[in-house]
């Protein structure tokens, strides 16, 4: 045999060998994957009897955002929101309030990943639904390159909810 062909055949092993440590390097994190923006496609919560509500309705505005150290802001609301007659928050009628209290939410704070379990718990500092504060919360996460489903099973109503978001550059693109 001569050289080259005795090369070309020890090189052929040795890239086969590289090539799955060069995959597992390219491979993200959980928590790497996560980061970034996400806006809201569908919001739906499955109560215990299996009965499906939408609260921010069919079409969704929302947005969640990961950073990559560990904090989370989460807003959510439905796109017929009333507009305040008065033109001004501090005037509002509680017929007014009632329907931006059931038809939004926002709350912020940490969150931690689970890569064996694909889990994230969210650590809620503020929210305006004040019951929340200081509550974890456990969300099942399945990610691709541009698709978040997340699913909450530690509601305060016990029910669960699911949750589907596509991967956004900037947050005015929805």
């Amino acid at each position: 045999m001569n050289r080259r062909h005795i090369f070309s055949l020890s090189v052929i092993p040795a890239l086969a060998l590289m090539l799955p440590s060069a995959a597992t390097a390219q491979q993200k994190t959980l928590k790497e994957q996560l980061a970034g923006t996400w806006t809201a496609v569908s919001w739906e919560q499955v109560g215990k009897d299996g009965s499906k509500f939408e609260r921010f309705g069919a079409n969704p505005k929302g947005v969640n955002v990961f950073d990559a150290n560990g904090r989370f802001v989460v807003i959510y609301a439905r796109s017929d929101l009333p507009k305040l007659a008065a033109q001004d928050p501090m005037k509002s009628t509680p017929a007014e309030n009632k329907a931006i209290m059931e038809g939004s939410i926002a709350y912020f704070g940490t969150y931690t990943v689970d890569e064996a379990a694909k889990t994230i718990t969210m650590l809620v500092e503020t929210s305006t639904f004040p019951n929340q504060v200081g509550m974890e919360q456990k969300r099942t996460v399945t990610v691709s390159a541009n698709e978040l489903r997340l699913t909450n099973t530690t509601t305060l109503t016990g029910n669960t909810i699911n949750y589907v978001l596509k991967r956004s550059t900037s947050i005015a693109s929805r």
